[in-house]
């Protein structure tokens, strides 16, 4: 039987050469090359004709998360520059949406880069439309993670954080992708339908579609709907260790709209495709939440704080004991936003999708970009189909696929 405890992550390698890892995006973003595996079968064709491939049933999800200009470079009067990579938002409130709203101050968890070099408060200042602006940069204590929390504070105050962000930062390229960003990737680097600030990396498998396609897809009559997870920089932690067991998950921010699970409801009999990795650990932790709701009733137990939050292992352990169908999951979080008088369901996530031992609940396809060896994306797409994943990585590298995230796209159905 396999468990979390006996896969090795060496078993989920591939050789990947510098020059497959795409280092630009294609000159259109429909024009990606798609890899469709269907019936244990590989074909390919371009992205813009993704509609001809989706079966007939579907039903299309996206992450509408927005990158922000998450990396800072402050340069200190000894000339010795200080990055500072903002990962989540802290105080005055840990919720995105607000957070990029406030004035003033604020409090965020980052990584710093040239950490020994940043012993005291950086004061810098920027142009910020017309205005000059002020901003102070203190590092404060170092966390478990080894992130440190960061204060900001900036004039003229009225500006809000977003407005300092956009007029400082920049768009935060992926590690493997060896270049500084340059203005096109403000652009490129974004999905046509990022709405919902908060992401230090692009969902990347939405980067391929344009406002056309999604309209035809729509004339289609395919159903979609929009969810949110705030992609954070653990997106990219290699996996480290030899058995898998003993990696730590990073924890990503969701959010769904109440009108979004009452949609998602009703589009749980047709073929649910997660557009991006993303969106499927949305989804499944969508469901986990339900269930953990429905053992807090039959323990006869209020639903607390802890069941917004899915851990990294224990979808394995005791939740597998309770037998609740997707549709009974998503009704019991309904009805508790409706209990709550609540628009929406903010949780997190630390799930971890494993081949072997996780049995996919609500996703019956993904589109997904090419991952990197070693990756728990990997292994997720693992999860989907199976050992296939080595023939259809070793079709790609044959067949002139761009890599990782600026790469080309697959669809699983």
């Amino acid at each position: 039987m396999i468990t979390p405890h006996n896969i090795k992550i060496a078993d989920y390698n591939y050789d990947l050469p510098k020059e497959k890892i795409a280092l630009f995006p294609c000159d259109k973003r429909e024009n990606a090359k798609l890899l469709i595996y269907e019936n244990q079968q590989i074909k390919e064709d371009i992205f813009a004709h993704i509609a001809n491939h989706l079966p007939n049933d579907s039903a299309l999800i996206f992450n509408n998360t927005r990158v922000i200009h998450a990396r800072l470079l402050l340069r200190k009067s000894t000339g010795a520059v200080i990055e500072v990579f903002c990962l989540k938002p802290v105080s005055p409130t840990p919720l995105h949406d607000e957070a990029f709203n406030v004035r003033g101050s604020c409090e965020w968890e980052c990584f710093i880069g040239n950490n020994k070099r940043f012993k005291d408060t950086i004061t810098a200042t920027f142009p910020c439309g017309g205005d000059q602006m002020t901003l102070k940069v203190e590092k404060l204590t170092m966390l478990d993670n080894s992130a440190f929390l960061v204060r900001f504070s900036w004039m003229p105050e009225y500006l809000t954080f977003a407005q300092i962000l956009e007029s400082v930062g920049r768009i935060p390229l992926p590690p493997y992708i060896k270049r500084e960003a340059n203005p096109e990737d403000s652009n490129r680097y974004q999905t046509v339908y990022a709405s919902e600030k908060g992401s230090v990396a692009a969902p990347t498998a939405g980067l391929h579609f344009t406002s056309d396609l999604l309209k035809t897809l729509k004339e289609k009559q395919i159903p979609m709907e929009y969810i949110t997870l705030h992609v954070g920089a653990g997106t990219f932690k290699p996996v480290s260790e030899s058995y898998i067991i003993h990696h730590t998950m990073h924890e990503e921010t969701l959010f769904f709209y109440k009108k979004s699970i009452e949609h998602l409801l009703s589009l749980l009999s047709k073929r649910i495709i997660g557009v991006g990795t993303t969106t499927v650990r949305s989804l499944e932790s969508l469901y986990w939440i339900g269930v953990k709701m429905e053992r807090a009733k039959k323990q006869n137990k209020e639903i607390g704080n802890d069941c917004l939050t899915i851990d990294q292992w224990e979808v394995y352990e005791d939740l597998q004991n309770y037998i609740v169908t997707p549709e009974n999951a998503l009704q019991n979080i309904l009805h508790y936003l409706k209990e709550h008088r609540l628009d929406g369901l903010y949780a997190s996530t630390y799930l971890m999708i494993v081949p072997g031992a996780y049995q996919m609940k609500i996703c019956k396809g993904i589109i997904t970009n090419f991952h990197q060896p070693q990756s728990t994306l990997l292994l997720l797409i693992s999860a989907f189909v199976g050992e296939k994943w080595k023939e259809i990585y070793t079709y790609a590298l044959s067949h002139q696929f761009r890599f990782l995230s600026y790469g080309d796209v697959c669809l699983f159905v």
